[in-house]
């Protein structure tokens, strides 16, 4: 919370106990210990800015209704000192406070004192967080999914640094392993086709137009002299040349969205370097793997077993589950991705992160529970690795599901998308739902520019707050530093709503941390917009009093602070004029 409220909380808390040893020591309380309570902000602020539990929680204790107990904390409170004005006893045994009006001076003092630092905390104690996200598959175009997981690993990472962690952004690249045969062999057969048009396609191959555009290239530069060449050169060759251009196409195209990497990581250096190989030697020094029909085997049955046994599960549900073993390395001698993956996160803890996030699409669900498994089965803990699985993306055109692209007539890839909406709009709309929902992307909605697109609606916010300061100053009245008592006139209803609202933008950061959900931001800051809208609509900032004036000139400015706080934050772009 911010530090205004954090004293607040903490004056409250001492002058209650306080109020229950006076209460015992003037006889209306009997003799015990003071009971373990909860100090928090009610649903309903007509209630009081903040609400215990104290007096509930000490019906057993005291052997008396809440009721009376929480007359007797009244009876006996001093409040001398604190930022609360009142105590009130409230139905079945509450205890309601109200604040002083020198705490909401003292709320926008804290934020025109530190500006765009105005949100930060010290919540996570700098411990080392990498969050991987998108690591898209390079043999193709990313697609919409890889848009919504980008965002959001993106704007999680930045609350996460918010909120006081050390945090690392890293996007894994599968070029190595079956996929790349797989990419490979595809890429053979469309190049082929273009000299020898009968050449058969791969069953399994990848069929996108991508793989016959790069092959029509690659047949541009070096024509058909590779037709005959020996086949393993052929497929290097192809891959050698598309690899590259894929990847720095999802490098663009990540840049386009705002999103810079601390690291691009490639599968490929854990084959060159060793490390799946000793990650397979170490499993099997462990006893965890086993040869059949060929192929090299992981214990999974075995080990998730004992992990879900230690959680408490019963071994009837354990077998409704199905579990089955991994390969390792296939019968023709190469290493699985699943083996690759073990490498990798291993590698991610080597290098020192407390803990690992992953986006990961919600068709990785069952992989989630073997990797964890797998990390506590080399020694690791598991439960530093945490997974954030996300649902799917529709894109929505008036009111219908659409699938192809209009410009180019194929699958809406990434950079269709980027193409065709404001990167803003993207970013923002894609955190108003939580990863774990399925998300209808409405075109029409992302490039409409008013209050019915949310991202606009805040940017309006800030602008409209921009356009205040210049009317204002073209009338020849300029902000200045209001003193504490010129701000305590603010007293509306309005005002303190905004107030209230704006004091609790330090601990909506350290929830969105703790629950991995940024999409609590993007709500919280519509909301801001909302109550400034509703604030402006309801009163003139340049009224008859010039103290007033200028309060209310504070109040403007530290909610654009905010709004740009988040917006900055977040990567859109916070304009002054619309």
């Amino acid at each position: 919370m911010s530090k205004t409220s954090a004293n607040a909380v903490l004056s409250l808390n001492e002058a209650i106990k306080n109020a229950f040893k006076k209460a015992m020591g003037n006889g209306l309380l009997p003799e015990a210990e003071i009971p373990a309570f909860i100090i928090e902000a009610p649903a309903n602020r007509a209630n009081g800015d903040l609400a215990t539990n104290a007096a509930m929680a000490g019906a057993r204790v005291f052997r008396m209704p809440p009721i009376k107990i929480a007359q007797a904390v009244v009876e006996s409170i001093n409040l001398e000192g604190t930022l609360f004005e009142r105590c009130e006893a409230a139905g079945a045994g509450f205890l309601n406070f109200f604040f002083k009006k020198e705490y909401f001076a003292e709320v926008l003092a804290e934020i025109e004192e530190k500006g765009e630092d105005y949100g930060n905390s010290d919540f996570g104690q700098n411990k080392k967080y990498m969050v991987e996200f998108v690591s898209a598959n390079p043999t193709g175009p990313m697609h919409m999914g890889n848009a919504r997981g980008g965002a959001l690993g993106d704007c999680l990472a930045a609350v996460l640094s918010k909120a006081g962690y050390d945090v690392y952004r890293e996007f894994y690249v599968n070029d190595a392993g079956n996929q790349i045969e797989k990419f490979a062999n595809s890429l053979e057969a469309r190049y082929l086709q273009l000299y020898i048009p009968e050449t058969p396609f791969p069953e399994d191959g990848y069929q996108g137009g991508d793989i016959t555009d790069r092959a029509k290239e690659f047949a541009e530069i070096n024509g058909d002299s590779f037709v005959n060449a020996e086949i393993a050169d052929r497929k290097k060759a192809l891959v050698d040349f598309a690899l590259p251009k894929n990847i720095a196409k999802m490098q663009a195209d990540m840049k386009k969205y705002r999103i810079e990497y601390d690291k691009w990581f490639f599968e490929s250096e854990l084959h060159n370097c060793g490390k799946v190989k000793e990650i397979i030697d170490l499993l099997t020094q462990k006893g965890l793997t086993y040869e059949k029909e060929g192929a090299l085997w992981y214990k999974n049955t075995e080990i998730l077993t004992k992990k879900y046994l230690e959680q408490g599960k019963t071994q009837d549900e354990i077998d409704k589950l199905e579990l089955k073993d991994d390969v390792l390395i296939r019968a023709n001698g190469n290493p699985t991705y699943f083996a690759a993956d073990i490498a990798y996160h291993k590698d991610k803890f080597d290098r020192g992160f407390d803990t690992c996030i992953n986006i990961w699409g919600a068709d990785h669900h069952g992989h989630v529970m073997r990797m964890k498994g797998a990390m506590d089965a080399i020694g690791y803990n598991g439960d530093k690795l945490d997974i954030v699985l996300m649902q799917l993306v529709k894109l929505m055109q008036g009111g219908e599901i659409v699938k192809m692209s209009k410009r180019t007539g194929k699958a809406i890839q990434l950079s269709d998308l980027l193409d065709e909406v404001p990167v803003d709009s993207t970013r923002f709309m894609f955190n108003t739902r939580e990863a774990n929902t399925q998300m209808d992307f409405d075109l029409d909605l992302a490039v409409t520019q008013d209050n019915q697109n949310p991202v606009y609606y805040v940017q309006y916010a800030h602008a409209r707050i921009c356009s205040i300061f210049r009317n204002l100053e073209a009338d020849g009245i300029t902000k200045r530093s209001c003193t504490k008592e010129e701000l305590t006139l603010l007293k509306e209803s309005e005002e303190l709503e905004l107030i209230h609202h704006l004091a609790a933008y330090t601990d909506e950061i350290v929830a969105s941390a703790q629950n991995y959900d940024p999409t609590r931001i993007t709500r919280y800051v519509t909301t801001l917009a909302t109550l400034f809208h509703k604030f402006y609509n309801a009163h003139r900032v340049k009224c008859g009093e010039e103290s007033l004036t200028q309060a209310r000139l504070t109040l403007c400015g530290c909610v654009k602070a905010v709004i740009k706080n988040v917006l900055t934050m977040f990567n859109v772009s916070c304009p002054d004029k619309m």
